[in-house]
């Protein structure tokens, strides 16, 4: 199971509804969280009626800072955020960027298609990480063993 954080500026809108879809769709190979390099005050309101129309409730979701995870550890962090530069509370995480505008001051007809966005890039990283763990890896040279 990875561990895999999502990361946007507000983790007000990209973030929280990729997280919404890890869980809802990769709950099986994934742990989903989300987090933001400047937190906004709430989840934006067309996120949460985006996320609903997909039968998703982020009711209970709230933006929070990386460094509000505490010492969790990650194995994959998907940048969302547009900076190239992330803080260091995420060490030894591989990085992906996934470039998406930001539908925070968007209408909501264009904040539902960068969900729509979202959310192929996540099956897609879901598929991803159901395929590297259907691969047999060895546990020691020689050893005959399989570690599944």
């Amino acid at each position: 199971m990875k561990r895999v954080l999502f990361v946007c500026i507000g983790n007000a809108c990209r973030s929280q509804m990729a997280e919404g879809f890890a869980r809802t769709y990769g709950g099986d190979v994934m742990i989903a969280a989300s987090a933001g390099l400047s937190p906004a005050m709430s989840v934006a309101r067309d996120t949460r009626s985006a996320m609903s129309e997909k039968g998703i409730d982020l009711r209970d979701h709230f933006p929070k800072a990386i460094r509000n995870l505490g010492r969790a550890q990650f194995d994959l962090v998907v940048n969302m955020s547009g900076s190239e530069i992330l803080p260091d509370e995420v060490p030894g995480a591989r990085i992906i960027e996934w470039d998406v505008e930001d539908p925070v001051y968007l209408n909501y007809e264009d904040h539902c298609k960068i969900r729509d966005r979202i959310e192929t890039l996540v099956q897609k990283l879901v598929l991803d990480l159901r395929k590297a763990d259907d691969q047999p890896r060895f546990r020691g040279q020689g050893s005959g063993h399989l570690e599944l």
